[in-house]
């Protein structure tokens, strides 16, 4: 009787391992379409953050920099900045030199027909007389040493200037430093296109109508400059008939040690 028992025992072990193993095949799966889901969004997070948040910093950063009732030059808490008084509203012929006392100049007599400055970026040197008349405006005047900046690092810094209001760019023979930005009264010179300044520099002065003689005026194009085919720079030291800056008193060159 035993060995009966045991023989029916036998016979029924493979169908029960059967019916447990398709018992296990037919159970409960894991939700992968749930996992995955939850992974996608994770992933979009983290990706969004990544992206949004050096924005945030890179914004709220650019803010400190905005001319306000609580700051009127910016430019003060920038690093490297140059700073020189000029009084304005003193023009010359565009056959006249003046004797800057600065490379590249940021005030001062100018030309009477200022240098087109709603985003241009002129390949070749342009006469310093007519750039200096933009600034008065309230432009930044980008410069670079087309012997030091080439490649990517000139299209970044093209791509601050190229379109945008205010703004005009063009190289400088024998700039002593890769970049040079020129406001009126102030200027800023660089080794690097990525230096966080540039940004700066821009967002504090231009049409600043705290450091601008005549903020709002004219950018487009005038009678007497040419974007398409600008007076050329003169390489050649001003001569003794090159219009004087005003007296030494008149102004002063203060660089200033704020943040970079």
């Amino acid at each position: 009787m035993n060995n009966k028992s045991g023989a029916r025992s036998s016979k029924r072990g493979p169908r029960a391992g059967k019916k447990a193993t398709a018992a296990a095949i037919g159970g409960k799966q894991p939700p992968w379409l749930l996992i995955g889901a939850a992974a996608a969004i994770i992933l979009l997070t983290v990706g969004l953050a990544l992206y949004y948040v050096p924005k945030y910093r890179e914004y709220s950063e650019a803010q400190r920099y905005v001319p306000g009732s609580g700051q009127s030059d910016p430019s003060e808490m920038i690093d490297g900045v140059t700073k020189q008084e000029y009084p304005a509203g003193s023009h010359v012929r565009a056959t006249q030199r003046v004797a800057y006392d600065q490379a590249p100049p940021f005030g001062g007599p100018h030309d009477q027909s200022w240098a087109t400055c709603t985003g241009e970026v002129y390949t070749t040197p342009i006469r310093s007389e007519n750039a200096v008349h933009s600034l008065e405006h309230g432009a930044i005047w980008v410069t670079y040493n087309a012997d030091r900046l080439s490649g990517e690092d000139l299209a970044a810094l093209r791509g601050e200037v190229e379109g945008k209001p205010y703004m005009f760019m063009s190289p400088y023979p024998n700039l002593d430093s890769a970049v040079a930005l020129q406001s009126w009264g102030r200027q800023l010179k660089l080794d690097s296109v990525d230096d966080p300044r540039i940004r700066r520099f821009v967002t504090a002065l231009r049409q600043n109508p705290n450091t601008h003689p005549e903020p709002g005026a004219s950018c487009a194009s005038g009678g007497g400059f040419d974007p398409d085919a600008p007076p050329p720079f003169d390489p050649s030291p001003p001569g003794p008939d090159a219009v004087p800056l005003p007296p030494a008193g008149a102004g002063s060159t203060t660089p200033s040690g704020g943040r970079r």
